[in-house]
């Protein structure tokens, strides 16, 4: 703003109604738009009833749900994909983000434009006379839209909601971090333990093929023993190296879950390993504490109502703006017996004051349209809230079934494992003395393969399933606890490059309230 003069007297008509609207903008209750309330959901009292299921309530322990595998490789691996993992780093980075802005929406209750402002200027006339006129000016301005109906304090709202909704995406990421590092660790394991079955298998193999090529030497029997026998062997060796490649991608995913290179998981995987042992039981309480527990339920909660509160937005760019107008600085001119050094003395001081109002009209149904748009938005949130939750359940019920089904079928190939095994030993015993033919052979050897290869599969999928469990349940999350949730070192290299003043600490974006409240 230009002050063209000096002792510009404020108008006094515009302080009533300044006063009116800065009243107006803290009266309880002037919020346009709905207030959010957590969606209805359909939630079951309890899940189907399963002997692999504890219907007892989750408690601290079973947030360190893998530690009930007794696995110490695995343990190291959680922990160091919680402490090194670039998802982990990107969602807590995304926290950040959501905090400032939610900074910045709050910065918008105050006067939103406020400067320093200063200018000298110079003119010359030439008609009748030459005159030179100058003048400057320094001076503080401001502007301050007053939130009547809650349009900035709708949006403050919304953000906090997207904010704490980071942290749920936070949350929700590194339950799928342990989960993925259990799940390929175990996947590595069963792939390990699938290799050593069938090079054991290949050894009774190929001592088949001797026994056949020596009785072939002697005339006993043709040569189609020797060549069946050989198919067989080439038929088990073509089986290990799919195996092999599955072991590798395997731990080529864990280095990228644990941030490290594919060499490093060779050194922490040192030593022979076995698929680890799944409890009889998982506990999972009752459905309704998905609500809590699981952060993408709660993610999808706060979107919403993060979307609710946009819609008040819409609403009150419908309605009246008021906003309050001032300024207050220092003018000088060279006219008459004024000097442009007598801006830094008191009586150059100028100011004004005042009051504005604006109130959108003739906007051909852009306003109210613009209001459809984000209430068909929150009702799209609301549903996925609703779906997110079905689902929720559903794979809980998907994981239990696929722990109890394996476990069961895990007995029975055990005991089909150990017949096998006695049957391919006594085929060869008789085929050496000449009581069956080298088919008899085969299939012996054939079916102990297939069953102990699908044995070992199966003592995988019991944990796999286990773990699909707990994922269901939002398991693993809560051990970051009191943590921050991005490294020291990511948040040395931003303050380098960023003044993040007090930010950067976990008190400043990290919220006091426990993150398991629902929206």
């Amino acid at each position: 703003m230009r002050f063209r003069g000096r002792g510009q007297v404020v108008r006094k008509r515009w302080i009533a109604p300044a006063a009116l609207a800065a009243t107006a903008a803290v009266l309880p209750g002037c919020l346009v738009g709905p207030n959010y309330a957590t969606p209805k959901s359909d939630v079951a009292p309890q899940y189907r009833t399963s002997p692999a299921a504890s219907p007892k309530p989750l408690n601290a322990a079973d947030a360190y749900w893998w530690r009930t595998l007794n696995d110490p490789v695995l343990d190291g691996l959680v922990e160091a994909a919680y402490q090194n993992n670039l998802t982990l780093q990107l969602a807590g980075v995304r926290v950040l983000q959501a905090r400032a802005q939610l900074s910045k929406s709050i910065g918008n209750l105050f006067p939103q434009t406020q400067g320093a402002a200063g200018s000298i200027d110079w003119n010359q006339t030439n008609r009748p006379t030459t005159l030179n006129v100058a003048t400057d000016n320094l001076g503080f301005t401001l502007s301050w839209e007053i939130d009547v109906w809650g349009k900035i304090r709708r949006g403050i709202e919304s953000d906090r909601a997207t904010y704490l909704g980071t942290i749920a995406s936070y949350d929700d990421a590194l339950v799928t971090v342990i989960s993925d590092t259990a799940s390929n660790y175990v996947n590595l394991r069963t792939a390990e333990e699938r290799i050593r079955v069938a090079r054991k298998n290949l050894e009774t193999q190929k001592e088949s093929l001797r026994v056949a090529q020596v009785q072939f030497k002697y005339g006993e029997v043709s040569e189609l023993d020797v060549k069946q026998a050989l198919t067989l062997v080439g038929q088990t060796q073509a089986q290990i190296p799919p195996l092999q490649n599955t072991l590798r991608q395997s731990k080529d995913a864990l280095a990228v879950l644990l941030g490290e290179t594919p060499e490093s998981i060779d050194r922490r995987l040192s030593g022979e390993g076995r698929i680890p042992e799944a409890p009889a039981q998982a506990t999972v309480g009752i459905p309704r504490d998905l609500l809590r527990r699981r952060p993408d339920v709660r993610s999808a909660g706060y979107a919403a109502a993060s979307q609710s509160a946009l819609i008040g937005v819409a609403v009150a760019s419908m309605y009246p703006a008021f906003s309050l107008n001032g300024a207050f600085g220092f003018a000088a001119t060279n006219l008459g017996p004024g000097s442009l050094s007598d801006i830094f003395t008191w009586q150059s001081r100028v100011a004004s004051a005042g009051a504005s109002f604006f109130f959108p009209i003739f906007n051909y149904g852009r306003l109210v349209n613009q209001v459809r748009v984000q209430d068909a938005q929150f009702q799209e949130a609301v549903l996925n809230y609703q779906n997110v939750v079905l689902n929720a359940q559903r794979e809980v019920e998907d994981g239990l079934s696929a722990f109890e089904t394996s476990r069961e079928a895990e007995t029975n190939l055990d005991a089909a494992a150990g017949a096998a095994a006695r049957s391919t030993e006594l085929s060869l015993l008789q085929y050496k003395a000449g009581e069956v033919t080298y088919t008899t052979v085969i299939t012996s050897e054939q079916s102990e393969l297939a069953i102990e290869d699908s044995l070992a599969s199966t003592r995988g999928n019991v944990v796999l399933g286990l773990i699909s469990v707990y994922r269901a349940l939002g398991g693993g999350w809560e051990i970051r606890g009191d943590a921050d949730v991005v490294s020291d070192e990511v948040k040395a290299e931003m303050s380098r490059r960023t003044d993040w003043g007090h930010m950067l600490e976990v008190a400043q974006h990290m919220p006091a309230q426990s993150p398991v409240e629902e929206p």
